[in-house]
Parts: C-alpha cells; structure tokens; sequence
C-alpha cells in the first residue's frame, strides 16, 4: 500500500523528502511478553508502507529502540532497503553536553541496530549549552553516526537562541505537541519553521486518544465513513511542513491512522471550514503545549 501521489511530501532543509506521517513508538519496548506483539506490529506497518519511526532513547529506557531495531533488522534481511525508511530518535537533555551526546546516540545506534540514524533530536531544552551540543551533533554527522539533527519541544525563543550558536542554523526539525485541539504553534513558531524550510514535526496529534472519538468530528467522520481520530489526522496531514506522528500498537489503528492519508484528500472545504469553527486557530501567543 503505496502513499496517495498528490498528498504532499515534507520537504526538509537538505531537499529530502519524506512522507507527512511518521509513526511514533512510545509505549512500545516496556514489557518483555509484549515482545513478538510489538515486532509483528512494526513489520506489519512496514508491509503497510509506513516509512518514518519516531522514538527516543527515554521511551521505556530504551525499549522502544530496541523493539524498532529488532523489527528493522529483519525487515533490512527481507529486502527492504535500508534508505527507504526514516529512522527519528531523540536525547535526553542530561546528555546532550558535546562528549555525552556522542556516548548516547552509540547507545541508541546499538538499541536500534543501526549505523546511522537518519534524524537525532534533543528532546527538550535542558542543561547542557546549546553550542556543546550543537558540536556534539556535528561531530556525529561528521563520523556518519547521524544524517541530520532538530530538536523537540523548542518554541520560538529557543529556536532563534540556537540560530545564534555556531552551526546552530543546521537544525533540521523541531518536534512539538500539534493537534486540532493545541494549534498554538501556529501562532507564530509554525510560520517561522515554514520560511526556514524546517519540517514540525507533530507529535500527540491524536492529544493522546481525546481526539479519537471527539464529538465535534463525529458529523465529519460519519460524512466519509471514517473514524473521528481519522478526521483529527487527515486535518494535520494537510498542514504544509507539518508531519504527523501518530503513536499505534495494535492492527486496527496502524490501519486506522493509515487510511487517514486517504482522507486528507478527500475533506472538503466545508469540511475544513466546519473544524475551523469547532477548533479556532490561535489569535494571540500562547505557551508551548507539552505532552
């Protein structure tokens, strides 16, 4: 099952393009008897066409990672070519000074089973200077450990900070909380991410399930025969620079959130104008949401 050709593809700084939904893994990797389930999963979206991962060295102590490892690993065995898939993962901030972020992402390569991943992210603003790990992420670009690097949960302020650090102009993506119901970032960090080329990267675009049976899409949804959590996503998968990371473990939802691509295509401007109405765009600047 191939991606619909006219949904548009995000278009990162480097002139790669990817598909507009990534799937999220947190939540996998925390219980050991849920391991062939996990994998089988992961596979399964494979086979579905699913091509971006999401996960983090955090999720489950790095059992999310190894679980995408172990999937991709036999997915790489079976033929699927290696560039065709997006591997996304992120650090901790207590790691992310210049020598702890290098010791972290070996970590994260040996859990996913990798020799390099494709985007690595610090997952939030913390200790360490920006510019330590700014050389940090270019040390590891330059050893081939990492294609290209962002960062998670910046708003503007901390995005225009790390312009000003040395090479810190390279940032790739900036992953943040964006839905139908916490459209914050459209008030001024989206706008500004979209004249720099820099992809949002939307995760909880589902506000961790509120969405998935939301009244206020349920007109929508029984208008197309979908689900309401298909509405909130076929909304976000029509957001220029902005890709969805949808989190899904079982079958129904993996092929749920899939479908929603379909949909994107096919919301009418009614449609659109009737979410408009039911979830406004922001009128003023409001504080980052954080999931």
């Amino acid at each position: 099952m191939s991606l619909p050709a006219s949904l548009p593809q995000i278009l990162f700084p480097s002139g790669e393009e990817r598909s507009p939904l990534g799937l999220g893994t947190c939540g996998y990797g925390a219980e050991p008897a849920d391991l062939a389930q996990e994998i089988g999963a992961l596979r399964l979206a494979l086979d579905m066409g699913w091509r971006v991962f999401d996960t983090a060295e955090m999720y489950a102590e790095g059992g999310a990672e190894r679980v995408l490892g172990l999937a991709l690993e036999q997915a790489f065995r079976a033929g699927l070519a290696r560039d065709s898939v997006m591997v996304v993962s992120k650090v901790l901030p207590e790691h992310a000074f210049e020598a702890s972020v290098v010791a972290a992402c070996e970590q994260s390569l040996r859990r996913l089973k990798l020799d390099c991943i494709d985007l690595y992210l610090l997952h939030w603003p913390g200790p360490a200077p920006l510019a330590e790990t700014v050389r940090g992420f270019e040390w590891l670009q330059r050893h081939g450990r990492i294609r290209h690097w962002g960062v998670s949960n910046f708003d503007l302020p901390q995005l225009r900070e790390l312009a000003s650090v040395p090479g810190g102009a390279a940032c790739a993506a900036n992953q943040v909380h964006h839905s139908l119901a916490a459209r914050g970032v459209e008030f001024d960090l989206l706008p500004m991410q979209r004249v720099h080329q820099m992809p949002l990267l939307a995760y909880s675009p589902l506000d961790q399930g509120a969405l998935a049976d939301h009244p206020a899409l349920r007109d929508i949804a029984i208008r197309h025969r979908a689900t309401p959590a298909q509405v909130a996503l076929a909304w976000l998968l029509r957001r220029p620079g902005v890709m969805a990371l949808p989190k899904a473990r079982s079958i129904l939802h993996l092929r749920h959130n899939w479908g929603a691509q379909a949909l994107a295509l096919a919301l009418t401007a009614q449609d659109l104008a009737d979410l408009e109405l039911r979830f406004p765009a922001p009128t003023h600047k409001l504080p980052l949401s954080v999931r």
